[in-house]
């Protein structure tokens, strides 16, 4: 079935491609669109990438874009067919996913195809300038076989129609004039919607880029084309006024790129519906300013919220943004009146001048209006605890267990929990950064990025324990899914590993994966050591049998990294009840996690 769809997807579009080899011409002059591909800063990289497109695509061409790029484009078409032809070919993996409709006024001289290989039907969609003449470089010798003939270029207006219609221009219309030409770097002066001599110095720039006469005043024509030009992001990605009465929310969206699919408060979620695999959540709850600043520390445990970028949290309102190698993310909301509404828009690595401009489209069409939706509805679906109203949480590659050992919150853990990882959390949400690895011993300090306050912190024992002392580790077993270190006990069976090691402990103990790194602890509340992994090579040992890191060990490490010894130091105090023993744990234990 699969195969059947992707064959009339291709059908229709060897059809249009026929369509577009007789009419290219007139779709030109008749205001045809582009689909941009790729572009090159150099001539002979984007005439070898044209020639790779050509080999197995039809209707490839190669432009100047001006500012020393080339493009390579395929068309031209009519707009519905270009926006069908740009969806067959991403699915298809024809084509980059960052690929985008252009217009013709982007284009200037055609450096692909020229000689016999050309269509003598199609000319460049702009002549080339003085300027161009003077800064491309000069075509290869097998491609001089034949000349680019420039555009004829249609006057639509003269300078006193051009002048007289300009008049007619709201302020708001000249800002966006302004605008467009500072994004594409030909005004450098403030945004005042009035038409000064920078402006016009401006104006006659970018026709003399694109081609035009430089009079110093766009026609009609020319402000369209500019303002195409300008909004080609938001063209692309189908952005148009979206408005949800039930979330209380009216705003523009990409639509070409996202649909509404579902209500899980406090998210109306719009799931990806084109290739680039963008989504958007519009947040919308009744609550208090502790509602919203919960509503802060919640996204950012979701996979779509990346660990890596800013965040802001003050007054009404927070702001976050995360970045990884695969998606960008933005949240913003605002506590209003007793409502929470904002939004989130995830959009793919790699394409950010188009995310840039979707972001701003949506924040400055962001409107409140009555309705918010109600945070009980959907009580009866299905929950997880993998899942926060329908959405990921985002999880470590790998927990353990480790253990405060200053004041500022400095820890003690094991060294393979901090190997390749692209951050190190502890406390649960604190990046830290790793002063020691000694991989060999098996044992990493961290220091945390924010001077933190546990509750407390180990105090090293002085002295060894007796063999068959009672001992228990503590940690996050499950990896944190409990929300707090657990008490394992078991018994010091030897003082040194299977091979004789001096700095190991062997224990008689049945310990979780995530309890690796936690402290190894005496009843009188003393921690002698810190639990290792179990080992992945060597012989299988009986169950019970793990190995613990001695305390001598961890003072070494500790003086390595350049951090004080605990003030804490242990004194003999006799044994502590078991439910101070474990609230004296619980202070100085934490969770560690790597992420990618």
């Amino acid at each position: 079935m699969k195969n059947l769809f992707a064959s009339v997807l291709w059908a229709v579009i060897l059809c249009l491609s026929a369509l577009s080899g007789a009419s290219q011409a007139q779709q030109s002059s008749a205001g045809g669109v582009w689909i941009q591909v790729a572009a090159r800063p150099s001539l002979q990289q984007a005439q070898e990438e044209a020639r790779n497109f050509a080999a197995r695509l039809p209707d490839v061409s190669g432009y100047a874009l001006g500012g020393g790029w080339y493009g390579i484009v395929i068309g031209p078409y009519a707009r519905p067919d270009a926006e069908q032809v740009l969806r067959v070919y991403r699915a298809e993996g024809q084509i980059p996913r960052d690929s985008f409709i252009t217009f013709s006024s982007n284009l200037r001289s055609r450096f692909y195809p020229v000689g016999a290989d050309a269509d003598t039907g199609t000319t460049a969609p702009a002549p080339l300038t003085t300027s161009d003449a003077e800064t491309a470089p000069p075509e290869p010798a097998e491609d001089a076989t034949s000349e680019v003939t420039p555009e004829v270029v249609v006057v639509d207006e003269t300078p006193a129609e051009a002048r007289q219609s300009e008049r007619a221009l709201t302020r708001e219309e000249r800002i966006d004039l302004q605008i467009a030409l500072k994004a594409a770097g030909f005004y450098t002066s403030g945004i005042d919607g009035a038409f000064g001599r920078g402006t016009r110095a401006s104006m006659s720039d970018w026709q003399v880029a694109r081609g035009y006469e430089p009079t110093g005043v766009l026609t009609t024509a020319q402000r369209q084309a500019l303002m195409d030009e300008y909004n080609a992001p938001l063209i692309s990605t189908g952005m148009a006024s979206y408005t949800d009465e039930r979330a209380g929310i009216r705003m523009d969206l990409p639509l070409g790129e996202v649909a509404f699919s579902r209500y899980e408060p406090p998210f109306a979620h719009f799931d990806t519906a084109g290739d680039l695999g963008a989504r958007v959540l519009l947040i919308s709850q009744p609550g208090d300013r502790r509602t919203l600043y919960g509503l802060y520390d919640i996204m950012q445990t979701l996979e779509i919220v990346p660990l890596e970028g800013p965040r802001e949290r003050s007054g009404d309102r927070f702001t976050l943004e995360g970045r990884n190698s695969d998606i960008v993310s933005y949240t913003e909301a605002r506590l209003d009146n007793g409502e929470i509404k904002g939004f989130t828009l995830v959009w793919p690595a790699g394409d950010e001048a188009r995310r840039a401009r979707v972001l701003s489209a949506m924040q400055e069409s962001f409107t409140r209006l009555e309705n918010v939706l109600d945070p009980a509805a959907g009580m009866d679906d299905a929950q997880s605890i993998d899942l926060v109203s329908g959405l990921e949480i985002r999880k470590p590659r790998l927990s353990h267990s480790g253990f405060f050992v200053s004041g500022d919150g400095v820890v003690v853990t094991t060294a393979d929990v901090v190997n390749g990882c692209g951050s190190v959390t502890v406390d649960r949400d604190v990046k830290a950064e790793v002063l020691l690895r000694d991989s060999e011993a098996g044992i990493a300090v961290l220091k945390p990025s924010e001077a933190l306050a546990p509750m407390a912190t180990a105090p090293l024992a002085a002295n060894t324990p007796r063999l068959r002392s009672a001992l228990a580790v503590s940690g996050y077993s499950y990896g944190g899914i409990l929300g707090a270190p657990s008490l394992t006990w078991g018994a010091l069976s030897d003082l040194k590993g299977l091979q004789g090691e001096s700095h190991l402990a062997r224990l008689d103990l049945t310990a979780q994966p995530g309890d690796a790194g936690g402290p190894l602890l005496g009843k009188d509340g003393t921690v002698h050591g810190m639990l290792l992994p179990e080992a992945t090579n060597g012989p299988t040992l009986p169950e019970g049998v793990r190995f613990a890191l001695k305390g001598e060990v961890i003072r070494m490490a500790l003086e390595q990294a350049g951090v004080g010894l605990p003030a804490t130091e242990a004194a003999a105090t006799g044994e502590l009840p078991i439910s101070i023993l474990q609230k004296e744990a619980t202070g100085l234990t934490t969770l560690v996690s790597c992420w990618e």
